[in-house]
């Protein structure tokens, strides 16, 4: 034993209290930084010297023998589940709450004003037939009611626009994430080679993972490969997307968007919407998080031609294409159902024209049709199925000369209001649609989306919540407490204290043998 044997057991637990207190310190830096895990010091008394006479071991001080980070995977894991789905379910509430608004219901401007508003002027054109002033009024009612489903049209295919932008924008920041996870799954590799853990590098790649769940299905493991020279495991980072490995230790399999050669819903997507697939061009199956969202509302129609089972905005389009098509045969033609009953084209207007077709398309330039041009399209059913909620439209007929708005059931009888009699009688006829009368159809329309967007605010607020939840209870296992590590400091700044108190007696000691003493 040497003879400065207690110096050296001082000097240690100088050591060791210093080590903790520079640990406690950089706890208190970080207590604002996000995701940073408390650190906390490992220490274990130093390996004990046996005496020579036989009489015990003598204990030689203290020492740290490891830095570890206070953290419960098992948190992390349930955060990136709810996070998913969380994601999910909140792009999806953003953008159903934004094609709530465009119905514009209840309103002024909404479509119970708009129907009202046109078929208030075909009752007050039925008071005076001849009355060009009124029938002037029934015409820009017309087109008022035509244009609430072109604005709404257009306004679903710019959402559908920006949402393939979007969509395009996530794909960019997932691989982004990927990249800098797997840079980081290197530094941890190359930092705990020697069997020391990386802590802050692995809450820097812990915060990643936070991010890139919300947008994506994830699951992320640490696979053994084998042992490292110390003796421990040789860990691995893999993150999988729908079972395929998209970040695998040090390599990422990006993803990739390519613009559809055809619209997978034939009538009611915008042209070059992307597909979402590995760079590898294999398929991707995305199953959760924000761009599962983007997806379901860009594409959703219900299941029609391999789409999504979602109500998205290919299935509203769709719905307001059957309403105009509908709505346009029965008001043109009669034909309510299995019914027919006298339509606008069996009518005469003041002019003496007949078999004018009040509702048609939009051709060429953008300019609406006249009758003949639109019936010569094909047959009945080949015409109408060419009329969508964006180019639906008063024909040129009636724009061009409002005196063939047809009001007589006999040609040459003004006062004869037979024919507009039976238009008017079709409002309120519930065979039109299998849900009812035109307003019956447009409320199973808008009450849909509405129990479809309160079921997003509920699903989206549940999983918030469960989000807040884990994360409180991450804070309160890995989150700095100021006052517990001032209690910590005060405790080891005592103890480093003592030690130098301890080095300063050993130091007399010495003093007293070698220069007092004389030996």
């Amino acid at each position: 034993m040497s003879s400065f044997f207690g110096f050296n057991v001082a000097v240690k637990g100088l050591y060791t209290a210093q080590r903790n207190m520079d640990i406690i310190n950089h706890n208190i830096n970080n207590i604002n930084t996000p995701g940073y895990s408390r650190q906390v010091a490992i220490q274990a008394a130093s390996n004990p010297i046996s005496l020579l006479n036989g009489t015990g071991m003598l204990g030689t001080g203290s020492e740290v023998l490891a830095i570890e980070r206070i953290r419960d995977e098992y948190l992390d894991y349930k955060y990136w589940s709810e996070n998913i789905s969380y994601g999910e379910w909140n792009a999806k509430r953003a953008l159903l709450a934004d094609m709530e608004v465009t119905f514009n219901e209840p309103s002024d401007s909404g479509f119970n004003a708009v129907i009202n508003g046109f078929y208030n002027s075909l009752h007050e054109l039925a008071k005076d037939p001849n009355n060009d002033a009124i029938r002037a009024l029934v015409k820009e009612q017309g087109v008022t009611f035509a244009r609430y489903f072109n604005n709404i049209a257009s306004h679903f295919e710019e959402l559908q626009f920006d949402i393939n932008n979007q969509v395009k924008t996530i794909v960019a920041e997932i691989n982004s994430l990927g990249a800098q996870i797997a840079q980081l799954n290197k530094q941890i590799y190359s930092a705990e080679l020697d069997g020391n853990t990386a802590n802050d590098l692995r809450d820097q790649r812990t915060v990643l993972i936070d991010e890139l769940s919300q947008l994506v299905n994830i699951d992320v493991n640490e696979v053994v490969v084998g042992k490292l020279p110390n003796g421990k495991d040789d860990k691995r980072m893999v993150i999988t997307i729908s079972g395929k490995a998209f970040v695998d230790s040090f390599d990422v399999n990006n993803l990739a968007i390519k613009q559809r050669a055809d619209k997978l819903n034939e009538n009611e997507d915008i042209p070059n919407l992307y597909e979402v697939l590995w760079e590898d061009g294999n398929s991707l199956n995305v199953r959760g998080g924000e761009l599962k969202g983007l997806l379901d509302v860009r594409d959703g129609n219900d299941g029609e031609n391999g789409s999504p089972r979602y109500k998205g905005i290919p299935y509203y389009i769709r719905k307001l294409n059957e309403f105009v098509r509908t709505f346009a045969m029965a008001f043109n033609e009669g034909i309510v159902g299995s019914e027919n009953v006298a339509g606008h084209v069996d009518g005469y207007g003041t002019n003496g024209n007949t078999g004018i077709r009040f509702f048609t398309m939009l051709g060429t330039e953008n300019k609406p049709v006249s009758s003949t041009d639109f019936m010569a399209l094909g047959d009945i059913d080949a015409c109408y199925a060419q009329i969508t909620a964006k180019n639906f439209t008063v024909s040129s007929d009636i724009l061009d000369n409002p005196r063939n708005i047809a009001t007589s059931g006999t040609n040459g009888e003004v006062g004869n209001i037979e024919n507009i009699n039976s238009i008017l009688a079709m409002r309120n006829n519930v065979h039109m649609f299998r849900e009812g009368a035109p307003e019956d159809f447009m409320k199973s329309i808008m009450t849909t989306l509405a129990i479809d967007s309160q079921q997003t605010i509920r699903l989206s607020s549940i999983h918030e919540n469960m989000i807040k939840q884990v994360e409180n209870q991450r804070l309160s296992e890995s989150g700095v407490s100021l006052d517990e590590e001032v209690s910590n400091l005060v405790k080891h700044h005592q103890a480093y204290a003592a030690a130098a108190q301890m080095i300063n007696t050993m130091a007399e000691v010495y003093d007293i043998l070698i220069n007092r003493v004389g030996l």
